[in-house]
């Protein structure tokens, strides 16, 4: 048995136990908020909401569930975060297209007692290993579960994308059993270098601070980190972004096609920088239409029987 063998069926194994463990009447329903660790995340600096990174839990119609989930990561420079229009309305949408949505309340510089570099990555492959783990408990295929991020959301993504054969914390539960690859990604205005003239200076500054080591503003340029095992990526870009540049989002796509990983790239004449939804931008407003036909086209949104099995 090879290794991610090994790692699938630990996952099926947590699935089955969660299902059969949650009292009756204590299932999470959509739109409830649970944090990724009751018992404290790791390296919490103190017991104030912003230290307690959460998943807040939008499941679609039973009739129009097809069993792909989606994590998502709003953007915010790693010092705040936008929960509305890169959070609650994505989820709403992937719930229209029946997919169900995980919006992550990740610790940044500004939450809490003020967040760096581990903690943005630990919350967001505990999110993702939380409902690998719950798969069977939230009709979700555990094969079938993608991350989308914004912004620097976006970087949090496509280094979850990246880093998941490395592991940011020690194991707690039987969670942390489970595989936090995604099986895809959607990058959205995404910051990826950290090294080249592009980069988002402020969200490397939030994310490693004001002298990182040069190691790890290396191994943060996720652009330098693709390899053949990276999931498949769809990406969004406008060409009028001046806050992060669209030569992040067309390295990430030249690096995805040196791998020979699929990927699809929209980049947009207009658009700014955090459209969001894209609502009342023109053009770039069409990207949740290519998206939706970029997971129909992969087989992401067809509608199984076997949902958490």
């Amino acid at each position: 048995m090879n290794r991610n063998t090994r790692i699938a069926f630990a996952c099926i194994i947590t699935a089955l136990t969660f299902a059969v463990t949650i009292p009756a009447g204590q299932a999470a329903t959509s739109h409830e908020v649970e944090l990724l660790w009751p018992n404290g995340a790791p390296g919490a600096k103190g017991n104030d909401d912003g230290d307690k990174p959460s998943l807040t839990i939008y499941l679609p119609d039973k009739e129009k569930a097809t069993g792909a989930a989606v994590v998502i990561f709003p953007g915010g420079g790693y010092g705040h975060l936008a929960m509305d229009h890169e959070g609650h309305q994505i989820a709403e949408w992937l719930n229209s297209i029946g997919a169900a949505g995980f919006i992550v309340k990740y610790r940044h510089r500004n939450s809490g007692a003020g967040y760096g570099h581990p903690a943005p990555i630990q919350d967001a492959q505990r999110a993702i290993r939380t409902v690998r783990s719950r798969a069977k408990q939230w009709g979700v295929d555990p094969g079938r579960i993608g991350i989308i991020g914004f912004s620097a959301g976006g970087h949090l993504a496509s280094s979850a994308g990246t880093h998941f054969n490395t592991r940011y914390n020690e194991p707690v539960d039987e969670i942390d059993r489970c595989s936090c690859r995604p099986d895809f990604m959607i990058l959205m205005y995404p910051v990826i270098s950290f090294t080249e003239w592009y980069t988002h200076k402020g969200s490397r500054a939030n994310l490693l601070g004001k002298n990182p080591d040069k190691e790890l503003v290396e191994s943060f340029s996720n652009e330098k980190q693709v390899t053949s095992e990276t999931p498949p990526t769809f990406l969004v870009h406008a060409d009028d972004d001046k806050v992060v540049p669209p030569e992040n989002s067309i390295a990430f796509y030249l690096a995805l096609r040196k791998a020979k990983v699929p990927a699809e790239m929209h980049i947009y004449e207009k658009g700014g920088h955090g459209f969001g939804p894209g609502v009342g931008k023109g053009a770039c407003s069409s990207w949740m239409v290519r998206c939706a036909d970029w997971m129909k086209g992969r087989g992401l949104l067809d509608k199984t029987n076997d949902q958490g099995e």
